[in-house]
């Protein structure tokens, strides 16, 4: 006996048709798509749905470097609650200076025209001041003329996949032991002996991972985890320069200025 088989009508599609009706032209579904988009309310845009996905962060800046729009988990990464403490700052206002200047450096690239994407794992300290490896992309944003007039980017946990990149892989021991024993008297040559690296060839690789030498990250460990210490407790600054691996008050008080902007004392004045 012949089997008979029943199929049920696309969505939307006429009775009796195979095929999907046919399509208006693309421009004209381009002009109508555009004119929808504008009828959106702002408030209603669809960045607020990063604020559903766990771990990840969104933001837009303007062509000034101003933050015009964030994701939820943005604002609480930088430890605020409510978009109008961020909206209209730059990094420089939220971040070390040169965390700030690298991240000003790529928006240069981007509204110059001379990047259409960048896309790289990158090193986050998170809200207990730990590093912590972060995948990065950002995009030129464009107005309805299509000239570039803001920087948009998402930041996410890196995915195991991407952690397994060679240039990567020769770096992430070295991270993991500066991560644990920034404390300490960290000697970098060890370190690198410990990656399987010449020091030559481990100065070379983090430089190329990260965008900057390893004797930074070691120091930006050292303040981010000095930072965490002055919000959270009332010990003096010589002892968290002890307790964070620096040799001594004033080179404490001179590496924290330089990457933050503050003395820790002006700091802790300023979180509390």
């Amino acid at each position: 006996m012949k089997r008979t088989v029943t199929t049920k009508p696309m969505p939307n599609a006429p009775r009796g048709t195979k095929h999907p009706p046919a399509r208006a032209p693309l421009e004209r579904i381009e002009h109508e798509r555009d004119a929808w988009l504008g009828q959106v309310h702002p408030s209603a845009h669809f960045h607020t749905l990063f604020d559903h996905l766990p771990g990840v962060c969104f933001y837009c800046k303007d062509e000034q470097g101003r933050f015009m729009l964030v994701s939820r988990s943005f604002l609480q990464h930088h430890q605020m609650r409510h978009e109008s403490e961020l909206i209209g700052l730059t990094d420089f206002d939220v971040v070390p200076h040169p965390m700030a200047a690298g991240y000003v450096r790529d928006d240069a690239r981007l509204l110059s025209g001379k990047s259409r994407c960048i896309e790289r794992v990158e090193l986050w300290y998170d809200k207990q001041g730990t590093p912590d490896w972060v995948f990065v992309s950002k995009l030129p944003l464009k107005d309805h003329t299509g000239r570039i007039c803001g920087t948009a980017g998402v930041v996410r946990p890196a995915a195991e996949h991407e952690m397994q990149l060679p240039m990567l892989q020769s770096v992430a021991r070295a991270v993991e032991i500066i991560r644990r024993e920034f404390a300490g008297p960290i000697v970098l040559a060890e370190v690198a002996r410990k990656c399987g690296l010449s020091m030559r060839h481990f100065q070379r690789r983090f430089q190329q991972a990260f965008g900057f030498s390893p004797q930074e990250f070691l120091m930006r460990t050292r303040v981010a985890a000095a930072m965490k210490l002055l919000e959270e407790t009332n010990r003096s600054a010589a002892e968290i320069a002890t307790r964070c691996g620096f040799v001594d008050g004033s080179s404490f008080a001179e590496q924290f200025r330089e990457r933050v902007g503050l003395s820790p004392t002006g700091y802790r004045e300023s979180v509390h």
